[in-house]
């Protein structure tokens, strides 16, 4: 819900109306306020001096609001580590709820040898929801340690589900699908249902630093498709500045197949971060480059409402490019080695 606020509009020859501060606290907190969207209430708070009061001195709007769109959160435990952040559960609403762009770099700060003598953090929280048309059916919180040479040293991987756990999401029959508004009707598949029914967030949480970030594009961004066992790897991606020049993608792999009674058995959800040649990170480094993400890029708003896959499929675009300029590079270089062979044996063996 959004609406207009105005603090004092001119009428007719000059009068004003009354300001929006005349209205009573509890009349603007009850019958407006909890009504609006998060968005709506950060541009509310830049209204007016008496709005801001309204939106930022209570904390119940944004704990409500938080709670509401990602149940993942309501934990205890979670709770006890939102309660330290600067502005409670108006922080994490406003660390987690835009996109990032990973394009906006705040201050143009990036990573840098500092980054690593100061990125000690005992642990990371990630909190996920997935919705299927709207409608929560899968939620959970997970600790991640990160003082352990294992963290350290392995490739960097957050696994939600044991290995023997899953969920089932149910589909309708995909020849009795109905599709209204301006969509073609065409028989869908289950995997092109899911893709389109299916969002995800993903809220990694440091509780050393107070922050923290939504490491999904919402929606899925692709999938692929494993052929042998017949499952699908639906993909929901954010792309965030890496080490030097580079960005690295931070990858949610949600992996599903079509299971008993046109049932999908959801099996895995994991996160992990690869650079752009597809080596997945270490922790270490991971942990530094998720670091920078929640302190150093900047959120913005999904206007087009695609979630992140523009911005992903602006990334694979220049991997690709950097794939094609290294071959070519290396091209280069297998030239200049079979001229280089040839020239020593003509001058070796051109005499004899």
């Amino acid at each position: 819900m959004s609406i207009s606020i105005l603090t004092s509009p001119s009428g007719h020859g000059g009068a004003s109306s009354p300001a929006i501060s005349t209205v009573h606290s509890d009349i603007m907190y009850t019958h407006i306020l909890t009504h609006l969207d998060g968005l709506t209430l950060a541009s509310a708070a830049c209204a007016s001096s008496h709005l801001n009061s309204l939106v930022t001195e209570d904390d119940k709007i944004w704990r409500d609001l938080s709670s509401s769109t990602w149940p993942s959160i309501n934990d205890p435990r979670v709770q006890n580590v939102i309660s330290t952040f600067p502005s409670d559960h108006r922080s994490l609403f406003y660390d987690s709820f835009p996109l990032l762009d990973y394009r906006q770099i705040i201050n143009n700060n990036k990573i840098n040898d500092c980054d690593y003598n100061n990125s000690s953090c005992d642990k990371l929280i990630s909190a996920v929801d997935i919705f299927y048309n709207g409608e929560l059916i899968f939620s959970k919180f997970k600790e991640t340690e990160t003082i352990t040479c294992g963290f350290n040293c392995c490739p960097f991987r957050v696994e939600l589900l044991d290995p023997k756990d899953s969920f089932q999401i149910e589909i309708p029959d995909p020849n009795h699908i109905e599709v209204t508004g301006s969509d073609e009707y065409h028989k869908d598949t289950w995997r092109e249902y899911l893709l389109r029914s299916l969002t995800l967030s993903w809220i990694l949480i440091d509780p050393t630093r107070k922050c923290a970030v939504n490491l999904s594009s919402g929606k899925p961004v692709c999938e692929v498709e494993k052929w042998l066992t017949g499952e699908v790897h639906v993909k929901f991606a954010v792309v965030v500045p890496g080490t030097a020049t580079e960005v690295v993608e931070c990858a949610v792999m949600v992996t599903c197949g079509l299971g008993s009674e046109g049932k999908v058995r959801v099996r895995e959800v994991s996160l992990g971060v690869e650079d752009m040649k597809g080596n997945n990170l270490n922790g270490k480094d991971s942990l530094v480059i998720l670091q920078g993400a929640m302190e150093r890029v900047k959120r913005v708003r999904d206007k087009k409402g695609g979630g992140g896959k523009e911005r992903y499929e602006e990334f694979v675009k220049k991997k690709r490019e950097k794939e094609i300029k290294e071959a070519g590079r290396l091209n280069v270089w297998d030239t200049c080695y079979i001229l280089i062979s040839c020239l020593i044996l003509v001058l070796l063996f051109g005499n004899e």
